[in-house]
């Protein structure tokens, strides 16, 4: 295929949200990519102002019907910070726990409902059950069991009432776990099978050198605590973000572009967490690593559903041992008192950091919010890699060459808002 051509997705479909996508051609080189993400702004940082630092949690928890944890814990950790509180022992815990079934719930939905499908060349995963009805089987019950871990402690699955500053509004009695801790050792063999599953698939030869960022921990995979570092040098206290990252606008996306000042576009998400992290896996999750041909670090995005199921497996066995060591807590928080002061918090949500920051009054309320999704931290790198991948493959059809683009997007499972939109294609040739 030779000549002009102009590429236009205008519906991405399969990802969560509104966003476009548009690939410019000319004299057979990428002039111009766009990835648009064009629904309305949601304004959460503005109806957080005036409002009670207890209330941010439940607020933020709306920003995603897919990942309220990473939300919620961005803002208590970030309000904590700011109150001079510390949260351990049995109530930490139980907060990666609860973020353990987000992990499952997510990386699931992702791996069989929305990407396998792209690999396997059907339009959706309902076309795909027809042809691998154990897999997507396997899939739902892996889901749930990341559902009902997040009712036990959060109180339901979607947007979670339990999480407050300073722990929880209730602590579970340790037999609510007896029935989900037999599900769980089942969800941790068929996660094994989903590393399986997904080595088969067939993956682009496309790899990039990025600048991986993610929240490293000095002795556990990263969650929700940590500093932020990176493969190219950086290693930061959370607090220190905003001096190392700006957030820019492009005049063809709602979302703002986030960069690294000293050096742009940076990557965040699985592939970072696992390739600045793979040391603080367990040995089974190391082991299916390796099996699935994997090295201690991934730069191909295309394997990043590989990566995923390894992640599955990880958080299956972290949830089992917090399991089987909870104890309940004499009191289900620890009490704040509120004071004048800034906070900043960061999550490692499924997709990427998510970063908060909170400025109080001596009441306790909020003056000012900022809040980064991974989302728009990997736009630019989206946008790097579809001018990389298109040259190398310009000989495909238009319809060949839009369906990888898209698959190249969702490599990144972008987490657009909270809603899923069919496709709708219009490819012209200049």
């Amino acid at each position: 295929m030779k000549g002009n051509r102009l590429i236009k997705v205008d519906y991405l479909a399969r990802v969560e949200g509104e966003g476009s996508l548009y690939v410019k051609i000319k004299d057979n080189k990428v002039e111009d990519v766009k990835f648009k993400i064009f629904e309305p702004p949601r304004f959460f940082e503005a109806f957080l102002r005036g409002r009670e630092y207890k209330e941010a949690p439940d607020i933020t928890a709306r920003i995603c019907g897919i990942c309220p944890i990473a939300y919620q814990m961005g803002a208590v950790t970030a309000m904590e910070q700011a109150l001079g509180m510390k949260v351990d022992g049995q109530l930490r815990a139980l907060r990666r726990l609860i973020y353990c079934g987000e992990w499952i719930e997510s990386h699931v939905l992702h791996v069989y409902m929305l990407h396998a499908p792209d690999f396997l060349g059907y339009e959706d995963a309902i076309q795909m059950a027809k042809d691998y009805p154990e897999a997507v089987q396997r899939g739902l019950r892996l889901k749930k069991v990341g559902n009902d871990l997040m009712t036990i402690v959060g109180g339901r699955e979607i947007h979670p009432i339990n999480v407050r500053v300073g722990g929880f509004y209730k602590a579970p009695d340790k037999a609510k776990f007896k029935a989900i801790a037999e599900e769980l050792k089942w969800a941790r063999d068929a996660a094994v099978e989903t590393v399986k599953f997904v080595t088969t698939l067939k993956f682009p030869d496309f790899e990039r050198d990025y600048e991986f960022v993610a929240l490293r921990h000095p002795d556990e995979y990263p969650l929700f605590e940590g500093r932020l570092v990176s493969n190219q040098g950086l290693d930061i206290e959370i607090k220190d973000y905003e001096q190392h990252f700006a957030e820019e606008h492009a005049k063809h996306s709602h979302a703002l572009h986030s960069v690294l000042k000293a050096r742009g576009a940076y990557f965040v998400g699985p592939l970072a967490r696992y390739s600045l992290n793979y040391d603080r896996l367990t040995p089974l999750a190391q082991q299916v690593a390796k099996e699935a041909g994997l090295g201690e670090t991934c730069n191909n995005p295309f394997k990043s559903i590989i990566v995923r199921s390894v992640e599955v497996v990880w958080a299956c066995e972290e949830a089992l041992r917090i399991i089987n060591e909870y104890e309940k807590p004499d009191k289900p928080y620890v009490e704040a008192t509120p004071r004048a002061a800034t906070g900043c918090g960061c999550s490692e949500a499924p997709r990427g950091i998510c970063y908060h920051r909170y400025r109080l009054d001596d009441s306790g309320i909020i003056l000012d919010a900022k809040i980064v999704p991974p989302t728009s931290q990997n736009q630019k790198t989206i946008e790097g890699d579809l001018a990389e991948f298109v040259p190398k493959h310009l000989e495909l059809s238009d319809e060949k060459l839009t369906w990888q683009c898209e698959q190249a997007v969702r490599n990144y499972d972008p987490c657009i808002s909270c809603a899923t939109h069919f496709l709708k294609l219009e490819i012209v040739r200049e």
